[in-house]
């Protein structure tokens, strides 16, 4: 385990000038400035890559990237974006490692690489990759006065059944299905230990979809995989229900489009008061069916559903019902409604996956 670390206090963070990209110098002025100068690491990613596109729009275009692209075509959804360098995700950390001023200052660091399949079991890996680069990235970005938002997960929460409530600091209670969800509790409690939560961000995100998650394979949303079943057999095709007290196709989710989840991400950098763990999502639960009838819907389609056998392997992992409460997010000041689960599997399906486009083109 790493020695203890415990943040500077927040007079010492004053003294880094985001004058140029850096730390602000008044309370008042905003963080994420045409001039500011922010690191996205798993910037290739789904969220990651929309949360560039999110800056770009902002007219911010002094944006370090770092990923790991593999062989897979990520690099595909940062061809139409704009940043300052692309820097290998391991390349990054022994570069800040050596020379914690290698890369230069930056107002904000928004961390939201990670292994994210839930079917990966080679633990060493996932830890290495999501704990103990989360631990070393977070250390670097408080010493250097930048503002630390990193993407935990609505995972930590396992079934459900002990809560889904980011108020509550008993982290200790919550229990992962997954060694995904776990390596981000991890960090989670890591954090609390060590008092830095309140000085940071954690993101706990729902079941978010939208454009950019092409590359993502199995780990795509429903709305994508089912897009293409539609194209190939007329039809989509859903769990069935192995609880009585759920009909098939009707188990429940929080869906939150990308794009709301981004907004609600930069809301949370820009607001430095807030600290601590949010949850991300709609605020409402909806069914599989209602998000597959959406989607015919917005393909002018008439709605065929098929139910098949959950495989056992997944069947007693399996969450039957998430529904974020955003209540801490809306008492930061975030008063923007959702877009509606209709509307945004209609702008997904009509902008981006029938034309075949990403964020950006």
């Amino acid at each position: 385990m790493a020695s203890t670390f415990h943040a500077p206090k927040p007079a010492s963070r004053q003294l880094r000038s985001r004058a140029t990209g850096e730390k602000k110098l008044n309370p008042r002025d905003v963080l994420l400035h045409e001039k500011a100068r922010v690191l996205v690491t798993g910037a290739g990613g789904f969220i990651g890559s929309a949360l560039v596109h999110a800056l770009n729009q902002r007219g911010i275009s002094q944006i370090l990237v770092t990923d790991r692209l593999g062989e897979d075509e990520k690099w595909r959804n940062l061809l139409p974006l704009t940043f300052e360098d692309y820097v290998p995700a391991d390349d990054f950390l022994e570069g800040i490692e050596k020379d914690p001023d290698s890369f230069g200052l930056f107002s904000a660091v928004f961390h939201l690489g990670a292994c994210s399949a839930t079917t990966v079991t080679d633990a060493d890996f996932v830890l290495r990759n999501n704990y103990d680069y989360t631990k070393a990235l977070c250390r670097w970005a408080l010493l250097s006065g930048a503002r630390f938002v990193y993407a935990s997960s609505a995972a930590t929460y396992g079934d459900g059944s002990r809560g889904m409530d980011d108020t509550n600091d008993d982290l200790s209670r919550l229990r992962p299905l997954n060694l995904y969800g776990y390596s981000k509790h991890l960090f989670d409690l890591y954090a609390l230990k060590e008092e830095i939560l309140q000085d940071i961000v954690g993101i706990k995100y729902f079941n978010v979809f939208g454009p950019n998650e092409y590359h993502k394979g199995d780990m795509r949303s429903l709305v994508c995989k089912a897009y293409e079943e539609i194209q190939k057999h007329g039809r989509i095709r859903l769990f069935k229900s192995h609880r009585p007290d759920y009909a098939d196709g009707c188990q429940m989710r929080d869906f939150i489009y990308v794009k709301d989840a981004v907004d609600m991400t930069l809301h949370l950098a820009e607001n430095e008061d807030a600290g601590g763990l949010f949850n991300i999502g709609s605020g409402v639960a909806r069914t599989w069916v209602d998000l597959a009838k959406a989607l015919f819907a917005a393909l002018g389609r008439e709605p065929v559903i098929e139910f098949f056998d959950m495989p056992e392997a997944i069947r007693y992992q399996y969450q039957y019902y998430t529904c974020a409460d955003i209540s801490k997010l809306r008492a930061t000041g975030y008063i923007r409604p959702t877009t509606s689960l209709e509307e945004a599997v209609r702008e997904y399906a009509v902008n981006h996956l029938v034309p075949g486009k990403r964020l950006g083109e």
